[in-house]
């Protein structure tokens, strides 16, 4: 893999970090319901590790020589607690695969700097689904 196609790939990911964190944001402030109070606040905590998760993301591709995108990826909205969520899960659960192919990648690269970083998210990432899955009872 060229650092040009690993620039590439992290922007796209860059995207999805900016979505996840409107989307976290949005969810927290419609989630209704007593028995998600906990998970409400919590979503308000994963919108910021989102945040801070893009700027990790911007400053590797910085680092690679790319320019960190300003596009955002696609949102998903509810007025259904459960359904945002889902929602929510399956933005996490997509992550888990994608930062876990671009560690290998980092790797294979000898980007062990890029890797760490990567595994850094990849962490939280799986801790935001465990999370999330605690909330839908799964």
């Amino acid at each position: 893999m060229t650092k040009e196609e690993m620039i590439d790939l992290l922007n796209a990911d860059l995207t999805k970090e900016y979505a996840a964190a409107i989307q976290y944001i949005n969810h927290a402030a419609l989630v209704t319901g007593a028995q998600y109070q906990s998970i409400q606040k919590e979503l308000v905590v994963h919108a910021n590790e989102e945040i801070g998760h893009a700027i990790l993301l911007a400053e590797q591709i910085a680092g690679l020589g790319g320019n960190p995108t300003i596009d955002v990826d696609e949102r998903h909205i509810s007025s259904d607690t459960v359904e945002m969520l889902k929602q929510d899960l399956d933005g996490e659960l997509d992550a888990v695969k994608r930062y876990k192919a671009r560690i290998a990648q980092a790797e294979g690269m000898g980007e062990y700097g890029l890797k760490r970083a990567l595994e850094d998210i990849l962490i939280m990432e799986e801790e935001h689904a465990r999370d999330l899955q605690a909330a839908l009872g799964m």
